[in-house]
């Protein structure tokens, strides 16, 4: 685990991060943020590829999204639309033919917040998520593009049988694809001091309920002893399976500026 803070005179934010590899052989997972005095932009990744090429592909994926926006920060959504559809671009022109690089795949999931507008914008392609509270309570969430989501859309399983559906690792999009067949989504949002956002992969909210997120995240003083909790909760509710996947998270924390962090 790693935090930072950075404030302004309207918000603070604070950020740990977490990163397991779980019962795998290799950690496919990437996160990692970066900030200026306006903004905090935080990305997360969960690459496939086999034999080691899914820890290439978010890596990739990560630095992309990061690097690009420090370069030229987004105004919205639709810039960060823009962004993902670059980094795919740039994810499929690093393939190397018979190599582990050959068939990379990533999940994206990438948050900015304005310090100064007081406000959120976010972009997400797969089944990695983030989560936002407020009050201790979720306020929302975003919505995977796998296959159970299709099949809860259309009212075929309910919510609680997501995490147990045989077909739950089927993504109807990722980063990887071709740049006409990428299906993203985009949100925004007024942030209010207090506020929590949560950046994780499957291999996390698979294990742990939105019931254990609210009552982990009140028992927590901070984003790092947060984060503490949910490593000891995917551990026991994945014990019985030995080669469970890896797990990454992101949490951040907005305060006032100057009520302490």
């Amino acid at each position: 685990m790693s935090g930072g803070a950075q404030a302004t005179a309207m918000l603070a934010l604070e950020v740990a991060l977490l990163s397991d590899r779980g019962g795998r052989k290799y950690n496919e997972d990437a996160c990692g943020h970066w900030h200026s005095e306006r903004h905090l932009c935080c990305a997360l990744a969960d690459g496939a590829g086999g034999h080691g090429g899914g820890d290439i592909a978010a890596r990739l994926v990560v630095s992309e999204l990061i690097g690009r926006f420090a370069q030229q920060p987004s105004a919205g959504g639709a810039d960060l639309a823009a962004l993902l559809r670059a980094t795919n671009r740039a994810l499929i022109a690093q393939r190397v033919p018979g190599t582990p690089r050959e068939d990379m795949h990533s999940t994206a999931v990438c948050l900015v917040i304005d310090f100064v507008a007081q406000d959120a914008h976010w972009a997400h392609a797969g089944d990695s998520r983030m989560y936002w509270f407020r009050g201790g309570r979720l306020l929302e969430r975003t919505c995977d593009h796998s296959v159970v989501q299709a099949l809860v859309d259309a009212g075929a399983i309910t919510e609680a049988q997501v995490r147990r559906h045989p077909q739950r690792s089927e993504l109807r999009s990722a980063l990887g694809v071709a740049d006409e067949s990428l299906e993203l989504s985009v949100g925004a949002g007024r942030v209010q001091p207090g506020d929590v956002f949560l950046l994780c992969t499957d291999g996390l909210w698979e294990y742990v309920e939105d019931g254990e997120l609210e009552r982990t995240l009140a028992a927590s003083p901070s984003p790092a002893a947060w984060l503490r909790q949910l490593e000891a909760l995917v551990r026991g509710n994945s014990a019985s399976r030995p080669s469970h996947d890896n797990f990454t998270a992101l949490a951040a924390w907005a305060r006032a500026a100057g009520s302490g962090l």
